[in-house]
């Protein structure tokens, strides 16, 4: 399994699901993808990262660069992350400034 991603809008609400893998391999197409939503005003967007396996630091530059993004236009990002994944953005300092809730890996 390398990467998989889903993406649902309900009304204001972008929900994105991603599973697999986010390396130096994947990370790209990740970005591809996220570069391409179209920011609105008053939009959420929360992308489910609690079926990501394994994600390398291309990864985490991804979810900074799309962080910024949103910052930029006013929009707000929510992550729900794995707790092995949470250990990463709290070694990072990201947990301090994102809004990441812990979800459950299934």
């Amino acid at each position: 399994m390398r990467l998989s991603m889903q993406f649902h809008e309900i009304d204001n609400l972008l929900i994105g699901f991603i599973e697999g893998q986010i390396d130096i391999h994947t990370a790209p197409i990740l970005k591809d993808e996220l570069e391409s939503i179209v920011l609105t005003n008053c939009m959420i967007i929360e992308l489910n990262l609690s079926k990501v396996i394994y994600m390398d630091s291309s990864g985490l530059g991804v979810i900074v660069a799309l962080y910024k993004r949103v910052i930029k236009e006013k929009v707000d990002l929510k992550l729900v992350l794995t707790e092995r994944m949470m250990r990463m953005f709290k070694i990072t300092g990201l947990c301090e400034f994102m809004d990441i809730e812990v979800g459950k890996a299934n």
